[in-house]
């Protein structure tokens, strides 16, 4: 009976502890899905760097996205508008006062004359648009095509109607004071001159550019200036004489010459005043 009881707990033993021990002794035989778990941390090192290149890339698209964007509404295609300049305003309204006048005949634009005997204070500046006929259009519109332009290139837009209103109707009121009172002033002779002047005055510098432009510019005005200054001494005797008749008005083209070196001066003086100032704040 011992040998039995003893064989069958051998037999118990063989049958329990085998199936206790076996999980144990199954990671030494096959693998299993834990042999992964030690993989895990490096999955999460690894990922952090894959999310900034990930993040990298997408910055990189956006930038290149906004470049194509910005090349897109870029306006390289459409053409800088161009504003109409001060020059071509002040020629369009000669031409349009002169073909008002002479092509329609608005008798409404004889008030725009300078007349001596009775002038009205906006003749002497509305005069300054008005034509006697074509070739005194046509030669003026040349002149202050050419020498308007350098102006307004130096001074402005501003600068250039201000030129040209003030040296055209000091001409004009010069020849008011000089002329005879029977006498008509029509023309921008007087505004031409001192936009002669002026735009002589303006290029002066010591850039060689400028000074050939002063010599081209200035043996021009200065030749044109000395011519008006003999017609208009000749014209002075005439009328002292009792001869009022002159076609061609000589004092306002001096006058207006010599206006416009008076506005140059006294333009000068006033800036010089004005930055002596800042020169002296700027010592202290």
């Amino acid at each position: 009976m011992k040998q039995l009881q003893l064989q069958h707990h051998l037999v118990l033993k063989q049958n329990v502890y085998p199936h206790r021990f076996m999980p144990m002794a199954m990671p030494l035989s096959t693998p299993s899905p834990l042999i992964h778990l030690p993989k895990l941390p490096l999955k999460l090192k690894t990922s952090p760097i894959t999310l900034t290149t990930s993040s990298r890339l997408l910055c990189k698209f956006n930038d290149s996205d906004m470049t194509s964007q910005l090349e897109i509404l870029k306006p390289e295609g459409k053409k800088p508008e161009k504003r109409v300049n001060g020059i071509f305003w002040i020629l369009l309204i000669n031409l349009g006062i002169y073909v008002a006048d002479h092509v329609f005949q608005v008798r409404a634009v004889k008030v725009l004359y300078l007349y001596h005997n009775w002038p009205a204070w906006y003749q002497f500046v509305t005069a300054t648009f008005c034509h006697f006929n074509w070739n005194h259009l046509s030669s003026n519109l040349f002149f202050l095509y050419i020498f308007g332009k350098l102006v307004e290139e130096e001074e402005g837009n501003f600068g250039l109607w201000l030129s040209y209103i003030v040296t055209g109707a000091g001409a004009n009121l010069v020849s008011w004071l000089i002329l005879p009172r029977n006498a008509v002033s029509v023309g921008s002779s007087g505004a031409v001159f001192g936009l002669f002047a002026i735009s002589v005055l303006v290029k002066m510098s010591w850039d060689w550019r400028k000074i050939l432009e002063v010599l081209v510019l200035g043996q021009f005005v200065i030749e044109r200036v000395m011519e008006a200054a003999q017609a208009s001494t000749g014209l002075a005797g005439g009328i002292r004489g009792g001869s009022a008749l002159q076609n061609v008005n000589h004092i306002a083209h001096l006058s207006g010459a010599l206006i416009g070196v008076a506005l140059i001066w006294l333009l000068s003086g006033i800036s010089s005043q004005a930055t002596e100032p800042d020169a002296h704040n700027k010592k202290k």
